[in-house]
């Protein structure tokens, strides 16, 4: 199939990015647009970070303005618009596209008619569009990270020519604001505060695949909280791929830390945010943690590695020591606070020594939980070049290690509260027994309590906690 390439992917030009003012895009629907969609059905696939969720929570709500009205689970390969919003963070989450690609091809040879987009992280890698374009002729639609505001356009450039459709913009970026959006939740909100990052971890294609940092206006932010609280929500989450950097490209005396002292005026029970680097991780935003009641009493807080040369290597700009004086500035500021992280082992030249100080610093904070991952290389980033010398069992092994030390802190971190009442919003039926409802507390547990009554659901309720599981707590309903 002939195709219309208007921009494709260019790492190079992503990596060699400028300093430019950042572009604010208002959001306008064509009046031509309008009806496209109109008794047609649309399905969108979310893979990834809740970056992408909060993506996909826009292009719903574009969908919907044309006229689209959402298929259900069951019927979403029925869909007349289908599109995968996808990640390309790590390999195994491509391949899982690469998967779904193939029952997309048996779905349209039932349904022709059927038109397949893929959007998000992958296009926006150079490798990843072209085999869109050769493996999968099926696919009609791609499009990247900057230019989901054209989706109309584009899905009417396909309409009117039969043709494939490619938009995938190498730059630095802009903001979109006052697009529409269909939230997934009618009580927790995913808001946006900034775009892209600028670390440049060597491990990492997301600099190049979302661009550079670029922070929202205060203003827009505050407003669309102040919205949400007016519309019942009880909780938000900031999102960025580097919240502690918010305001270092627009403000020069307005950082983060401000920006959640302001938030908890607005009158939101809940405030969470993700994801956070600790380089940029500061006392301003370790007050607020302490002072705003409205800071949930848990952080996400990245790591990658417990060794300073292996930190080194992955260009991440901080120590072991630096990390842990911060995490100690948390702890005393809002204590019994639960920390999480991320981990990488088996990064590129990884030594037995070094990843036993990583171990080491498992055992010094005492993570409530963390991901952890056995390095994976992504094509275009700098250690996708370094010699990696580890066997595959070794890989392994390392990985379970980490994971066994990692889990008995997760199991420590539960039995604190046994005993204690704790404040669960509540988020539906659980699927832990028959007559039981779940939710999460405000230091981000998981809280499994007896009762049927589905008027909770949205709700903050207090559930006494009765026992401690590795990966969840239960109570009983004390309301």
């Amino acid at each position: 199939m002939k195709s219309i390439k208007i921009a494709l992917p260019d790492l190079k030009k992503a990596r060699n990015r400028r300093k430019e003012e950042t572009q604010t895009i208002k959001f306008e629907m064509n009046d031509a647009y309008r009806h496209l969609g109109t008794g047609k059905t649309y399905h969108v696939f979310t893979y990834g970070c809740q970056g992408n969720e909060a993506d996909s929570e826009v292009i719903s709500g574009i969908l919907e303005n044309m006229g689209y009205s959402k298929n259900s689970e069951e019927d979403a390969m029925k869909s007349d618009i289908v599109i995968l919003n996808t990640c390309a963070i790590r390999a195994n989450a491509e391949n899982r596209i690469w998967g779904v690609l193939g029952q997309l091809k048996g779905a349209k040879r039932e349904k022709p008619d059927m038109t397949i987009g893929i959007c998000g992280c992958m296009p926006q890698e150079e490798n990843a569009t072209e085999k869109f374009l050769q493996t999968y002729p099926h696919v009609d639609i791609v499009f990247g990270t900057h230019n989901i505001n054209n989706l109309p356009n584009l899905i009417a450039k396909k309409y009117e020519t039969s043709k494939k459709v490619v938009e995938v913009l190498s730059e630095q970026g802009g903001i979109l604001e006052n697009a529409p959006k269909i939230r997934v939740s009618k009580y927790k909100a995913w808001v946006n505060i900034m775009f892209g990052c600028d670390e440049f971890c060597t491990y990492c294609i997301v600099p190049y695949t979302r661009g550079k940092e670029r922070s929202r206006a205060k203003e827009d932010i505050i407003r669309e909280v102040e919205e949400l609280v007016k519309e019942g929500y009880q909780e938000v989450t900031l999102l960025g791929q580097n919240v502690n950097a918010y305001g270092k490209d627009r403000y020069d005396d307005y950082s983060f830390g401000n920006l959640l002292f302001d938030l908890d005026k607005t009158g939101i029970p809940r405030i969470r945010y993700t994801t956070s680097h600790p380089r940029d991780f500061d006392d301003l935003t370790i007050e607020a943690h302490a002072k705003c009641k409205s800071v949930m009493p848990n952080l996400h807080l990245p790591v990658q590695s417990g060794d300073n040369e292996v930190l080194k290597r992955m260009n991440r700009k901080y120590t072991v020591e630096e990390y842990l004086d911060k995490i100690n500035k948390l702890k005393a500021a809002r204590p019994g606070i639960a920390i999480t992280t991320d981990i990488i082992v088996a990064f590129p030249g990884e030594t037995e020594e070094q990843f036993k100080h990583t171990l080491d610093l498992v055992d010094a904070v005492e993570y409530d939980g963390a991901y952890t991952f056995i390095y994976s290389p992504r094509e275009g980033t700098p250690a996708a070049t370094y010699p990696n010398t580890l066997t595959e069992e070794e890989k392994n092994q390392r990985l379970q290690t980490l994971i066994d030390k990692v889990n008995s802190y997760y199991l420590k971190g539960n039995q604190r509260f046994v005993g204690t009442v704790q404040k669960v919003l509540v988020d539906g039926p659980s699927k832990n027994g028959e007559g039981m409802l779940c939710g999460y507390t405000e230091y981000n547990k998981l809280c499994h309590f007896k009762s049927s009554d589905m008027s909770l659901v949205g709700k903050i309720v207090n559930v006494r906690v009765t026992e401690a599981k590795s990966w969840f707590v239960i109570g009983e309903l004390c309301d």
